[in-house]
């Protein structure tokens, strides 16, 4: 049996801009992406089976499709069609996701799942896929299994048999989010809390009115600031425009943001992706400690770690 196993990192958005809606129904965004120290576990192995290949798929997480709902086992499902029986041979896909990462959060932690199958998968057949045609494949599944393919391939430095361009942390994303300009990671501890509610991405987007929207992001200054480690520059345009419906929506994501905002400190704080999940960036460990404790309290899926 073979086996690879892939840490899959969460992602936090610095900012987010809605430009409008493309013909396809999807939105034209402009967003920055950073890979944070939180991540699911992915094992993937092969068995020999005299029968047709089949995907089987567990996780730590009972209420998880473990058919094609689940993104993942999309992955495996992708993989097969394209690269074929002939050259696999007849086999078992074993994928094991341990979760840790917060299940709809807007942390992508379902694309970090399908992205360390991409790349599990490419080492175990020795396919020998550079990470651009990973990403191409990626973007078919989701707008931000491209930038979790990045990630893993810099963090995880046995994914890919040499050095990537793309490999990278930290991305400005265009398009619907699978266009990707690498630039340079913030430095800071980060404080991720998960209220209690699930959220419908395509929800809040179908619901964003983007007349009413009445402050943005300059992404081009924020990207400057990165590459220049402006914070002031960072700090001022941390903003996404898709509060402007989640926290109206969802109380508790107010509530949620406003203690942060209270407790500890924080340079700033935001709500990551179309929510829930709230995130404050501390220059100071301890305040984050401070705060860490004090947001506990309210919402059990918190945890403090690091940009990566």
């Amino acid at each position: 049996m073979k086996d690879i196993t892939v840490k899959a990192y969460a992602k936090i958005n610095l900012a987010i801009d809605v430009l409008g809606k493309r013909p396809d129904g999807y939105h034209e965004i402009l967003t920055v992406m950073q890979q944070v120290d939180l991540f699911d576990l992915v094992r993937v192995s092969l068995t020999e089976d005299n029968q047709d290949i089949k995907i089987n798929l567990k996780s730590n997480l009972p209420f998880l499709p473990s058919d094609s709902r689940n993104i993942a086992y999309k992955a495996a499902e992708l993989m097969i069609a394209r690269y074929g029986n002939d050259i696999i041979g007849k086999s078992i896909i074993n994928i094991d996701i341990k979760k840790k990462i917060p299940v709809a959060a807007g942390l992508a932690g379902g694309s970090a799942d399908c992205a360390a199958v991409l790349h599990a998968l490419n080492r175990l057949w020795d396919l020998n896929l550079n990470l651009d045609t990973l990403m191409r494949l990626g973007a078919r599944l989701g707008a931000d299994v491209p930038f979790c393919l990045a990630g893993q391939a810099a963090l995880n430095e046995d994914l890919l048999l040499r050095r990537e361009p793309l490999a990278g942390t930290c991305a400005l994303a265009s398009g619907i989010g699978e266009k990707l300009e690498l630039v340079p990671p913030l430095k800071a501890s980060v404080l991720l809390s998960k209220p209690p509610v699930s959220v419908s991405t395509a929800q809040v987007y179908a619901g964003l009115n983007l007349s009413e929207v009445k402050e943005r992001p300059n992404i081009q200054e924020l990207t400057n600031g990165l590459r220049e480690n402006n914070y002031y520059k960072i700090t001022k345009n941390m903003i996404n425009v898709l509060e402007n419906y989640s926290l109206k929506q969802y109380p508790i994501i107010m509530q949620t943001k406003e203690r942060m905002t209270r407790e500890g400190k924080a340079a700033k704080v935001l709500m990551s992706g179309s929510g829930p999940t709230v995130f404050g960036l501390f220059t100071s460990k301890s305040r984050g400690k401070t705060a860490f404790s004090k947001i506990k309290q309210m919402n059990h899926e918190t945890f403090l770690t690091r940009l990566l």
